[in-house]
């Protein structure tokens, strides 16, 4: 890698939808994260007495650990998936990281899986886009491999090209059968908008939203700050679009169609037990998503889904509290449904566990870029 990262022209749907007050912050993105935990903590406990159950939530997908809600590696998704996901989904491989592979063997282990330069490297035991980074050669990859924890799994995926990224939540009710989706984010890579006199640095120290993309220990951006970028040129502050990096969540409900939900819904059905989770796609138009076409699956997520798109600004604080206390309430009872079919939710040790081992791993982890 150069120590560069081109700009990266979006779309023009991508630009109209995402609006030209990007920078602009809503309510629960500037709350304390402890504070917004605070009602979603008290609504989780009141569903626990409930429900007579505080991990219920972790019977929804029984044949994921804890049924995603926290410490599942994203590899459990892929090998759980039939013909028709695998399909829509991403070229992947996974790599070991105490092996000493030769540059032959990785390139080997690629080659099988059908891939090749550029990849997306993340962790399997991932979260918030934490030490996923997009790879040019074998130098960079020997480089993360070399700087990933020991005894871990490393995920390669072939680079999705498309602007158009979308989280596409997904609920099937285990007594009726019934499916929907529940909620679609749009989710907007962070970026700056050149005027042909400032620099790439001034850019982001003037925006809001950019400045959360500036380099740290979690995260290093491949762009050259002194550059001056022309009028009117879109710069790509990050490969991952969280808005923990400056990326933009909208809500995109209003494009969820009938085809989009049978498309999904038979993705989903083409994994065993799956009821409740999150689909991040990458797309080509709004027209085709629409359409029920023209998307490839990243990754997937599962019962601890977060309902991304009550982060839209226009949201307001009010609604997006609505949005995912509904969501919460969704998965306890899908949960409490599988439950009654036999399935025993996970213990409160060990999911205190897999939290405590999801979060040591963290800040290990190469910085995502």
């Amino acid at each position: 890698m150069d120590g560069t990262q081109k700009s990266v022209p979006l779309a023009k749907s991508a630009c109209t939808l995402a609006g030209s007050d990007m920078n602009r912050c809503g309510m629960l993105e500037r709350m304390p994260k402890w504070l917004i935990c605070v009602p979603l903590v008290i609504q989780w406990l009141w569903l626990a007495l409930r429900h007579r159950s505080a991990t219920l939530p972790s019977a929804a997908n029984p044949s994921i650990t804890s049924g995603g809600l926290i410490g599942e590696g994203k590899l459990e998704y892929f090998r759980e998936m039939g013909p028709t996901s695998r399909t829509a989904t991403a070229a992947y491989c996974e790599i070991s990281t105490p092996l000493r592979q030769s540059d032959l063997e990785l390139q080997n282990i690629m080659s099988t899986a059908g891939l090749s330069f550029p990849v997306i490297a993340k962790p399997n035991l991932g979260f918030c886009g934490y030490g996923v980074q997009l790879l040019t050669d074998l130098s960079a990859l020997r480089s993360y491999l070399c700087s990933f924890p020991k005894n871990e799994t490393v995920v390669l995926q072939r680079y999705l090209s498309q602007d158009g990224e979308a989280g596409i939540f997904y609920a099937r009710d285990p007594d009726t059968d019934k499916a929907r989706i529940i909620g679609l984010a749009l989710r907007y890579f962070p970026r700056v908008v050149g005027d042909g006199r400032r620099t790439v640095k001034d850019l982001i120290s003037s925006d809001t939203r950019a400045r959360r993309s500036t380099p740290s220990r979690l995260h290093a951006p491949h762009i050259s700050g002194d550059r001056i970028p022309g009028a009117g040129e879109v710069v790509r502050l990050a490969t991952i679009g969280s808005t923990r990096v400056g990326g933009l969540y909208r809500d995109g409900g209003r494009y969820v169609t009938k085809e989009l939900a049978d498309s999904i819904d038979a993705i989903a059905r083409d994994m065993p037990d799956f009821h409740f989770g999150r689909f991040d796609v990458r797309f080509d138009s709004l027209d085709d998503l629409c359409a029920g076409r023209g998307f490839t699956i990243m990754e997937i997520n599962g019962a601890g889904s977060e309902a991304i798109h009550a982060w839209d600004p226009d949201i307001g604080l009010f609604n997006g509290f609505r949005i995912i206390f509904s969501k919460q309430r969704i998965l306890f009872s899908i949960a409490d449904s599988m439950r009654r079919r036999g399935v025993k939710p996970i213990g409160a040790l060990q999911l205190l566990r897999l939290f405590r081992r999801q979060q040591r791993l963290i800040p290990t982890y190469p910085p995502s870029n």
